[in-house]
C-alpha cells in the first residue's frame, strides 16, 4: 500500500512540476508574432529593398509580458560604392521620406500589437505587450524629427477590450519616440 501511495504521490508531484516548469508562452507562439510583424513591415514600402534589416525577435518575460524588437529601414540610402557622399538634395529627400513614412510604420506597429494580443493566449491579460522598432541613421543624415527608437506598450486586456468594442486602440497604446 505504501508503494502505491508513494507512486501516486510521485506521479502527482511530477505532473505539478511539469505544469509549473513549462513555458507559459511557447517559442512557436512568439515566432508567429515575429513573422507577422516582419510581414507587415515588409509590405509597407515597395521602393525599399530591405525594410526589415533586423528581423523581429520576441521574448516572454514572466510577470511583465511579451516584448518584440525589430530594426526598420525607412528609405534606401542614396549612397553606393561609386557615390559615397549624398548631395544636399538627396539628404533632404531621404529626410522627407522618413518623416512621411513614420506614421505608416507606427500604424503598422499598432495593428501588430492588436494582432499579437489576440494570438498570444499564454500571456496573462494583466501583462503587457511591447514592440520596439529601431530606426538606424546614417552619419550624413538630418535627424530632426526622426527617432532612433519607437516603443509601443499596452496592457493585453485593454487591447482585447478595444478590439471587441471596436474602439480606437491609439489611446490605449503608449508610444514613445527616442
Amino acid at each position: 500500500m505504501k508503494k502505491i501511495l508513494f507512486s501516486l504521490w510521485m506521479l502527482a508531484a511530477a505532473g505539478i512540476l511539469t505544469a509549473a516548469g513549462g513555458p507559459r508562452v511557447t517559442r512557436a507562439a512568439l515566432s508567429t508574432v515575429e513573422k507577422s510583424v516582419d510581414g507587415r513591415i515588409a509590405q509597407l514600402w515597395s521602393d525599399v529593398r530591405f525594410p526589415v534589416i533586423g528581423l523581429t525577435r520576441g521574448v516572454y518575460l514572466e510577470n511583465y509580458g511579451a516584448v518584440f524588437t525589430v530594426e526598420v529601414n525607412l528609405v534606401n540610402t542614396p549612397t553606393s560604392m561609386m557615390h559615397s557622399t549624398p548631395t544636399p538634395a538627396e539628404v533632404t529627400a531621404a529626410h522627407q521620406a522618413k518623416l512621411q513614412r513614420l506614421p505608416m510604420l507606427k500604424k503598422s506597429l499598432r495593428e501588430a500589437m492588436a494582432a499579437a494580443a489576440a494570438s498570444l493566449e499564454g500571456v496573462p491579460s494583466e501583462e503587457s505587450l511591447t514592440i520596439v522598432a529601431f530606426v538606424p541613421h546614417y552619419p550624413w543624415e538630418d535627424l530632426n524629427g526622426v527617432p532612433s527608437q519607437i516603443t509601443m506598450q499596452a496592457q493585453k486586456s485593454k487591447l482585447l477590450d478595444a478590439q471587441r468594442s471596436g474602439a480606437n486602440i491609439d489611446s490605449i497604446i503608449r508610444t514613445t519616440d527616442n
